[in-house]
């Protein structure tokens, strides 16, 4: 029999689906850290298995989340599986003291390695990787070969991916249709541009307008919408208006309607996301809609392998503008002209690999006693 101790560092909402499929699947006890910074949290009462929430003590650069050592030594536990990074001393302790138990299975849920690491960096994550008997889940292939390549034995590194509401978008997706939202906004038939999420510098979401510009100097006009909120608003707004393209940007605002929200993106003809795409890729992708981000690895998040050229997206050299639309152009060129075909794309992409239902099977057949 398998009796699961689930330990995170937080209750993230975003994550919801994935819980509760392990909730449903697995004989677990879960154990929370605090939630932190505007990340909405889950009412983990909705989980049927026991439930607590931890404290959490700050060090300097690095974290100690209260309570976690002394589940080791419950007799009830046989596996346990364990949110890790390398300035949580916590799990640090935890998985060297789970040497003293053999018997027991320890798995890491990690981003594992990006491929910017220092030396030192790498020396490190490829130790506390090292540590766990059962080995660590990790959002993506490329984290994966990086692990191998630092050592760690191909048999211990799971490809998890990630996931979002899956089953509420599916459903919200079969009502969709085609909608003439830009161009009634917009008053012309361009073709239309969005990013979905929080307008804030590390996004680099000014180069959006820098391109936008460039292709108009070359005959070739878009429209952008911006769904959200954030600290760069105004300035965006700003240089919308410095580069002359105000009546080609949309400044939709923050969208908690998931209906309306999907909508707009299923009408829309490719989401853009100069800096990290982040979960914004599986957002755009489950309506349908392809993206296009840097090509810089080992600066991105582990969902721009949902990003297949030519058939979900594709990638532009990262910090270049002028790279960034000569991309925007080429797909509406060649890749983008077929958009039925680019929508069933996209959706196939999200629905093989990018749902709960993915990930709960490599759970299934990799987490054993």
């Amino acid at each position: 029999m398998m009796k699961l101790c689930f330990v995170s560092n937080s209750a993230a909402h975003y994550r919801a689906a994935i819980f509760k499929k392990i909730d449903e699947t697995f004989d677990c006890d879960w154990y929370f850290g605090p939630a932190y910074g505007n990340i909405k949290q889950l009412d983990i009462t909705s989980l049927k298995g026991k439930t607590a929430l931890q404290k959490k003590r700050h060090l300097g650069p690095f974290d100690y989340q209260t309570g976690v050592i002394p589940l080791l030594w419950r007799k009830e536990y046989n596996v346990y599986l364990v949110f890790a990074n390398t300035k949580t001393l916590s799990t640090w302790i935890f998985a060297l003291l789970s040497k003293l138990c053999p018997k027991k299975k320890v798995y890491f849920w990690s981003h594992g390695f990006y491929g910017k690491e220092t030396k030192m960096e790498a020396r490190i994550k490829k130790f506390l990787f090292k540590l766990p008997n059962g080995g660590t889940f990790v959002y993506g292939n490329h984290s994966r070969d990086l692990m191998i390549k630092a050592g760690v034995k191909p048999d211990k590194v799971f490809t998890l991916h990630n996931s979002l509401a899956y089953d509420q978008q599916v459903e919200i997706r079969k009502t969709l249709s085609k909608e003439p939202i830009y161009t009634e906004h917009f008053g012309n038939d361009n073709p239309n541009l969005f990013f979905v999420g929080r307008l804030t510098p590390i996004k680099q979401l000014d180069m959006v307008l820098d391109a936008i510009a460039l292709c108009n100097s070359k005959g070739k006009n878009y429209n952008m919408t911006f769904i959200g909120g954030g600290e760069e608003m105004d300035n965006l707004k700003r240089k919308a208006d410095e580069l002359n393209i105000s009546e080609q940007v949309w400044f939709y605002g923050p969208c908690y309607d998931e209906k309306v929200l999907s909508s707009l993106i299923y009408n829309a003809d490719l989401c853009v996301a100069p800096g990290n795409i982040g979960l914004t890729a599986m957002h755009s992708m489950v309506f349908g809609t392809p993206c296009i981000t840097h090509d810089d690895f080992p600066y991105q998040m582990p969902e721009f392998e949902a990003i297949i050229p030519h058939k979900t997206g594709c990638f532009f050299k990262r910090n270049s503008v002028e790279d960034l639309a000569a991309k925007i152009d080429e797909w509406f060129i060649n890749d983008g002209k077929e958009r039925a075909t680019v929508r069933e794309n996209c959706m196939k992409e999200i629905d093989s690999s990018w749902n709960p239902y993915f990930q709960i099977e490599v759970f299934k057949n990799n987490m054993k006693p």
